[in-house]
């Protein structure tokens, strides 16, 4: 693998992951549109979403039953992922080049990532 087809690999994951996202949101909000489009609204309380919404677990659990804020939510853990992720494939294509050093640091990226996302408040 060169460098050529590595730039293009991870430029096709990041525009895929990014419209994955865009479209898990965008689906998510005409569902929440359309569940709630004769409610009222109040924005001089927050009201913080429900357990459902603070789990991957209950994300995931919110959107396969297709509600709608369970869906945004699912939409922007993709979002969110889609670094990672492309950081992670770097890591593999570091390594198919023997490119040593830019496999170690990348691997030191990933795992900072992955430890402020388990790790924040």
């Amino acid at each position: 693998m060169d460098d050529r087809r590595l730039e293009i690999l991870i430029g096709n994951l990041l525009r895929a992951g990014v419209m994955l996202a865009a479209a898990v949101v965008l689906a998510g909000g005409i569902l929440y549109l359309a569940q709630q489009h004769g409610q009222p609204v109040s924005y001089h309380v927050f009201h913080p979403g429900g357990e459902d919404t603070r789990t991957l677990s209950g994300v995931i659990h919110s959107a396969m039953h297709l509600e709608s804020v369970g869906l945004i939510q699912l939409g922007l853990l993709l979002l969110i992922a889609t670094p990672i992720a492309r950081v992670a494939f770097a890591i593999v294509g570091f390594a198919l080049e023997r490119d040593r050093l830019y496999a170690i640091v990348s691997t030191i990226v990933l795992v900072i990532l992955i430890y402020s996302l388990l790790h924040a408040t």
